[in-house]
């Protein structure tokens, strides 16, 4: 029994478009592909998909995956991955106790010092979602990660503060036209995609290209994509096409 990739993503909840880049990297080739040029998958790769979507949910990285998968020096990847998930349960520690001096303040305690709000935060995870992001589109990724640190080295507690409320707006007012069912290129569809071009260029200043780049982004990453539920749906595919056309006629 074989299953095309349309089916295969709907049943796993991941997209064709991961499912297609698994296999251009060589994680997931499917079993055949039809005259159709379409890509179906028999049971043993529905298994090892299965696999792979635990081992991403532990946190560990594509490379990883594979070598676990491969069966390359398993113990080996296993002894490290312990590690990185007693390192993960300190970071956790370290977290609960900065939240908890945070509520103390807001009760009415001693002020908490700036550097201390973010003590336990994972910078590992930024790290690796970096890696992938350069993975995914080479060296221009590397570009953009460091013209964003150096935009956002100087800022301030109000000034992230106001950045992701602002997020916050821009984010309802897309769902709400999403809701409504407004086209991706009607204006106000546009002009609140404007909005979110000039937000994301607090941080960085994308072009054409890593702007598209940044939508099937939206799409393909878990992380990026549980931003955009909306009333049951998602609305990632319809802002990926909605920045894809303001790349196109605006950039």
């Amino acid at each position: 029994m074989a299953w095309s990739i349309a089916q295969v993503a709907r049943m796993s909840k991941v997209t064709s478009r991961t499912l297609r880049h698994y296999d251009s990297i060589g994680l997931l080739p499917p079993a055949w592909i039809g005259d159709n040029g379409y890509r179906y998958y028999e049971k043993e790769q529905v298994h090892r998909l299965q696999q792979i979507l635990l081992l991403r949910d532990l946190g560990l990285g594509l490379d990883v995956v594979a070598e676990m998968l491969n069966g390359t020096d398993q113990l080996t990847v296993l002894r490290d991955h312990h590690r990185w998930l007693q390192g993960e349960q300190q970071r956790l520690d370290r977290l609960a106790n900065t939240v908890a001096r945070t509520i103390r303040e807001l009760e009415g305690g001693d002020e908490v010092k700036m550097e201390e709000l973010f003590d336990g935060f994972d910078a590992k995870k930024q790290e690796r979602h970096e890696a992938e992001l350069v993975e995914r589109y080479g060296e221009g990724a590397r570009e953009h990660i460091a013209e964003s640190r150096k935009k956002m080295k100087g800022w301030t507690r109000a000034d992230a503060d106001q950045f992701m409320a602002e997020w916050r707006e821009i984010a309802e007012a897309l769902g709400a036209l999403f809701t409504a069912g407004t086209a991706i290129d009607a204006p106000q569809t546009q002009e609140l995609v404007d909005r979110h071009y000039r937000w994301i260029c607090l941080s960085w200043t994308p072009n054409r290209e890593s702007y598209k780049g940044l939508g099937d982004l939206y799409v393909d990453s878990d992380e990026f994509r549980g931003n955009f539920e909306v009333g049951g749906d998602n609305m990632a595919e319809w802002l990926r096409d909605a920045m894809a056309h303001y790349a196109e006629t605006r950039l």
